[in-house]
């Protein structure tokens, strides 16, 4: 995630301090309000928390001091910021915080089975399913801001932050506290509803909305997560080592691929599903509410000749409001060129 100054009535257009009283607004009313505006915006589900983080913060800064976080040392500048919100926004209060399922809507029942035969083939390129559309980040800041002004409209300016992987955020423990699923043993957020096919946002707010209840861990002892792990990145239970993870390695990394991990990549060009597809869970994955997660590009059936052909102005070109337009192009050539290297 980004860091950011604090918000400010100028930068968001909303003010620093609540309202006196909310207007007289019935908040237990609003909160309900508010999840319908949301489903109108094509959100799948919201809840709402406290900001009280601690406890993961916690967790956080023992994961960064054993180094598993690699090149992100933005994780590390920015910790103080998550573990307290109300540095986002002065006086937070809640989070509201909104997933949006990302399964594009046109596809198959088996479309878990059909990924994995995708991956069997060697000269296909494979692309992580959330990135073959439309860039997220932009889809729900949107959104998210449509419905904080709507908020505004109901109980006058208010201090609020909107974000999305662009605030410091532990957005899975809040995501966790506020109801919308638990902690996956590949530290994914999982719901018994929707599995793990969807993002998530956020409204970090000054407004004392009614909190949701967490709910309870549904994994028991299944760990097929870890087991299918190509490059045994989940090293325990709610562990990973980011500098094994292929998601780390084809997008954040910036480097060379070590050589020893090449080989375990295979065909995965840009982030890696395989945990995702094998828990039982997103077999109630959803498909989509909106048409800006459908596959673009041919991106869920291009070969990799196909892709490393592009020269960086049809990169660019192509990748016009795509998340994986950030890499660039010589680190797209690179991750093809380490897949290439793994075909027959």
């Amino acid at each position: 995630m980004q860091s950011a100054p604090a918000p400010t009535a100028a930068a968001n257009g909303n003010a620093s301090a609540a309202k006196d009283g909310n207007g007289g607004c019935d908040l237990a009313s609003l909160a309900l309000d508010i999840r319908t505006w949301a489903k109108q915006l094509g959100f799948s589900q919201i809840g709402i928390t406290d900001v009280d983080v601690i406890q993961a913060a916690e967790r956080l800064d023992a994961w960064l001091a054993s180094g598993h976080h690699g090149d992100m040392d933005y994780l590390q500048r920015h910790a103080a910021l998550r573990a307290d919100p109300a540095r986002l926004v002065p006086g937070a209060l809640r989070v509201i915080t909104a997933r949006m399922n990302y399964l594009p809507r046109d596809s198959a029942a088996d479309w878990a089975r059909r990924e994995f035969d995708r991956i069997a083939i060697p000269n296909a390129a494979v692309v992580s399913i959330y990135a073959r559309g439309r860039d997220y980040h932009r889809i729900l800041r949107q959104r998210l801001q449509t419905l904080a002004s709507r908020i505004e409209l109901e109980v006058g300016r208010y201090g609020y932050r909107v974000a999305t992987d662009s605030a410091p955020l532990l957005e899975v423990e809040l995501a966790r506290k506020a109801g919308l699923g638990w902690r996956g043993k590949h530290t994914l957020l999982l719901s018994q509803d929707a599995g793990s096919m969807f993002f998530l946002g956020e409204i970090v707010t000054d407004l004392p909305l009614p909190v949701d209840a967490p709910t309870s861990d549904h994994c028991g002892s299944c760990a097929r997560c870890i087991d299918i792990c190509p490059t045994r990145a989940i090293t325990a239970p709610y562990q990973l080592d980011a500098r094994r993870c292929i998601s780390y390695l084809t997008i954040e990394h910036r480097g060379s691929i070590p050589i020893e991990l090449r080989p375990l990549i295979g065909n995965r060009i840009y982030g890696c599903d395989d945990c995702q597809l094998v828990c039982p869970w997103n077999k109630f994955a959803q498909t989509a509410a909106l048409p800006d997660f459908d596959v673009r590009n041919d991106l869920d059936s291009a070969t990799l000749i196909e892709l490393f052909a592009w020269d960086e102005t049809e990169f660019d070109e192509r990748h016009q409001g795509s998340a994986i337009r950030r890499i660039g192009h010589e680190r797209w050539l690179r991750n093809i060129a380490v897949a290439l290297g793994n075909a027959p």
